[in-house]
């Protein structure tokens, strides 16, 4: 990340970064901030989570207010905007303690009025908000090498930035208003969401023609059908391999957004709302746990057809 010129007093490096939320990506994103020489805290609900930030030599704490006591960065990942509301200004919350002039990179994917809120809550009490969040999932998420899409001050910026270069290989600075970054992310979930449900009708229709889909996989990961999308959920469906990396009901809530902020503004969004129906019936018929290329499944069981470990779950 390049700092933008003229930062007021110039960029002092922080030290103390705390990571609310540990799951698949935070846990990652707090090895990397590890790994870069950073004194790391953090908490989480799961316990597994937190002894595997203890044994990454992390500290872990049971609160939001435990483990922000003394950070200079307080970085959320948690799922949407009510959980970061909650880690922040609700009981035992980051806010209480985080001190003026610290700053909070909120990296949940929320609606634009939702960030603009909470940074403004913020602000109240003397403490920068970026709007950044993330994308590239867990595995680049444990490489330090995430995309960025943040927006706010080039102070928030500046407070921000030994946690952003330990944690992301690219770092869009998009803007001094907080919302422009949860609104870039809003547009990329769109995608993504799009192309996990094309790729999973794609693959069940190729099963439904008796092609071998291994091959078909091959094929079109060399063809001009292909997508990042298809090329990374594909593999799950072919080994049968559901265990949440990013689990359907993430798409439920993101699509949900897309959706809602289409209506605000009369926009029409027909394929978004495709897509989203079928995430939704994915998580209604028990799967909203489990990996989003469970689409697949869902498909597969209302043509009537099995795909790789369809069998083993009846």
């Amino acid at each position: 990340m390049k700092a933008p010129p003229h930062y007021p007093g110039g960029i002092v490096k922080q030290s103390n970064i705390a990571v609310v939320g540990l799951g698949s990506m935070g846990q990652g994103m707090a090895r990397s901030l590890l790994r870069a020489g950073l004194h790391v805290s953090g908490c989480d609900i799961n316990p597994a989570a937190l002894e595997g930030l203890k044994a990454s030599g992390g500290h872990p704490f049971a609160t939001p207010a435990q483990a922000c006591e003394n950070a200079d960065v307080a970085v959320i990942v948690v799922v949407n905007a009510a959980q970061t509301e909650s880690v922040l200004f609700g009981p035992d919350g980051a806010v209480a303690v985080l001190k003026p002039g610290s700053v909070i990179i909120s990296s949940a994917t929320m609606s634009p009025a939702d960030a603009k809120a909470l940074a403004a809550r913020a602000a109240e009490k003397d403490i920068h908000f970026l709007d950044a969040p993330i994308s590239g999932g867990a595995a680049k998420a444990g490489e330090g090498k995430l995309t960025v899409m943040a927006s706010g001050s080039m102070e928030a910026f500046a407070k921000a930035k030994p946690a952003l270069d330990a944690m992301a290989e690219t770092v869009y600075e998009l803007g001094d208003a907080v919302g422009i970054g949860s609104s870039f992310k809003i547009v990329n979930q769109l995608l993504a969401g799009v192309h996990i449900a094309a790729a999973c009708e794609a693959i069940t229709f190729a099963r439904s023609l008796d092609l071998d889909i291994t091959r078909v996989f091959e094929v079109i990961t060399k063809s001009a059908g292909n997508s990042w999308m298809f090329e990374n959920r594909v593999p799950r469906v072919l080994a049968g391999d559901y265990a949440p990396r990013s689990a359907v009901s993430i798409f439920t809530k993101d699509l949900g957004i897309v959706s809602d902020l289409g209506r605000k503004q009369k926009f029409p969004l027909p394929v978004a709302s495709a897509a989203l129906q079928l995430f939704v019936m994915t998580e209604a018929a028990g799967m909203g746990g489990d990996d989003d290329a469970s689409v697949a499944r869902l498909l597969a069981r209302i043509a009537g057809i099995d795909l790789p470990g369809m069998k083993e779950e009846i």
